[in-house]
């Protein structure tokens, strides 16, 4: 898939699960699980305190493109180096995701034909971004900022590509698009961990179809 196809997903799709430290055969039921209820995105984090966290995440992107054969856009998060970077190319991931802006993550993410995601908060940091070259920019922590942020940092920096990250629920997720936002990340509603420890994964299904329903409702 091309990086041009990569972006097309996830303009179409809005939402991009984030998982974190979650890892093989209960990730695989989450996946599945999420995949029934219409989530065609999904991104896998490093965990910067594991030292074997390149290896793990690696053998879960692979495990997971294999089971969907490329039906389930796949990338990393919390991509701090350019290292990363290339652990991410290698294990098939096709977008870049960091919780900060670095120039140089950025290059290389776009030198080995990802989609780059880096994260900001301030003016200054989206449109550094933005002048690097990031396709698009996670703004976090949405969730904590706040609608009213949002809006005023949206209202100036329109022509840039926002995916709101933190604490997006189905009412949040219709005012970032509803503002213009092209998507969300999403962890927590999809995630819950006292659900998946209860084994009830129908329950995170139909939360990931009212999800998408919404996303839907702003297709172009």
């Amino acid at each position: 898939m091309s990086r041009e196809e990569t972006i097309g997903k996830i303009e179409e799709n809005k939402i991009i699960v984030i998982t974190r430290g979650i890892y093989e055969e209960e990730l695989l039921k989450l996946a599945e699980a999420l995949y029934e209820g219409g989530i065609r995105a999904f991104e896998i984090t490093y965990d910067p305190a594991d030292p074997d966290t390149l290896v793990r995440t690696r053998k879960n992107i692979e495990m997971l493109d294999q089971r969907f054969r490329g039906e389930l856009l796949l990338g990393i998060g919390t991509v701090l180096t350019c290292e990363q970077v290339r652990n991410a190319k290698e294990a098939g991931a096709k977008f870049i995701v960091s919780p900060n802006f670095n120039e140089a993550v950025v290059k290389e993410t776009l030198k080995e034909g990802l989609v780059s995601m880096p994260g900001c908060m301030t003016p200054t940091e989206i449109c550094a971004a933005d002048e690097a070259g990031a396709d698009f920019i996670k703004l976090f922590p949405a969730g904590t900022l706040g609608i009213k942020y949002c809006k005023d940092i949206y209202a100036p920096i329109h022509h840039v590509k926002f995916i709101a990250t933190v604490g997006v629920t189905e009412e949040t997720l219709r005012q970032y698009l509803e503002l213009g936002f092209t998507g969300a990340g999403v962890s927590s509603m999809l995630v819950d961990k006292k659900l998946r420890e209860a084994g009830k994964y129908g329950e995170l299904t139909e939360r990931a179809k009212r999800l998408v329903e919404i996303s839907k409702s702003f297709s172009v």
